[in-house]
């Protein structure tokens, strides 16, 4: 088994940038691809920020952050990652788009690397299928914000190899996450049941169930919720959503999964939650 020393990362966006960070800091050699010079600064930029803050705050030594910044760097091209031991996209969640990365990293990568998927909803076989390695290849699921969240969903392909499959453990052990298997379906486990709740709260908000805030108070002080499914959404986004959604629809063919028109338009409208400034509530 090859030992990981150099872990890729493809995009650098929230998730992206999420998934380098703790790369970096746990000691790996972390090179990070962004195809826009602007939104890969923005990315370093917000690791930057994160780290500074936890120093601020005493919950990181300043020398952790500048170990994690001195392993930590952004390159442009695919070439780059050619000596990485595993790359891990991070891209949007798009089929076609995240098909089309692979296929053309296949050609590049070092024969032994090792693929990943940050993928919270698409198959990872199919994916897999777009390379020349679906035994070299697998789902990583990290969760936002990456820093902070636990665990890591870890999903085999029907190709994956048991060697591969305990590489992506080792891993996600190694930068402080705690693995859960879940199996190559749409949704894997979280998602298969998160997304369900978050469009049943659309819907019993549409029928007259209460305020967006009534609903959204109850699941926190009635359940203990951390947070109510509308500042949830409006936290993933609502793009997100009604992408997850519909590949799960799509496959399932399952009413639950489908998208309430209240989601459908919001979409439509720009409305997609923090990002955008504006979901189910507004953001200065």
């Amino acid at each position: 088994m090859v030992t990981m020393r150099t872990v890729g990362v493809l995009g650098c966006g929230l998730m992206g940038s999420g998934i380098a960070q703790v790369c970096a800091q746990a000691g790996y050699r972390t090179l990070v691809r962004e195809v826009d010079s602007t939104l890969l600064g923005n990315g370093l930029g917000r690791i930057d920020a994160f780290l500074a803050q936890g120093v601020d705050r005493g919950k990181l030594d300043a020398r952790e952050r500048d170990r994690t910044l001195a392993n930590l760097s952004g390159v442009s091209t695919l070439e780059e990652l050619t000596e990485c031991d595993i790359v891990i996209e991070a891209i949007t969640e798009s089929l076609n788009a995240k098909r089309d990365l692979f296929s053309a990293l296949d050609l590049v990568a070092g024969p032994d690397t090792l693929f990943a998927s940050n993928t919270s909803s698409l198959c990872i076989t199919e994916l897999a299928a777009s390379t020349s390695r679906p035994e070299r290849f697998l789902g990583l699921h990290f969760f936002s914000p990456v820093p902070i969240m636990k665990m890591v969903e870890v999903v085999r392909g029907l190709g994956t190899s048991d060697e591969t499959y305990s590489q992506g453990i080792e891993l996600v052990k190694a930068v402080g996450k705690d693995p859960v298997t879940a199996p190559d379906r749409p949704g894997f486990i979280v998602n298969r049941l998160l997304i369900p709740y978050l469009i049943d709260a659309i819907r019993s908000y549409e029928n007259g169930l209460g305020t967006i805030e009534d609903i959204d108070k109850s699941m926190v002080m009635g359940c203990g919720h951390p947070m109510g499914p509308f500042t949830l959404l409006d936290f993933i986004g609502l793009d997100t959503v009604h992408s997850i959604a519909a590949i799960m629809y799509n496959e399932f063919r399952d009413p639950a999964y489908a998208a309430p028109p209240l989601l459908k338009r919001m979409v439509l409208s720009g409305r997609l939650g923090r990002k955008t400034g504006r979901g189910f509530y507004k953001y200065a």
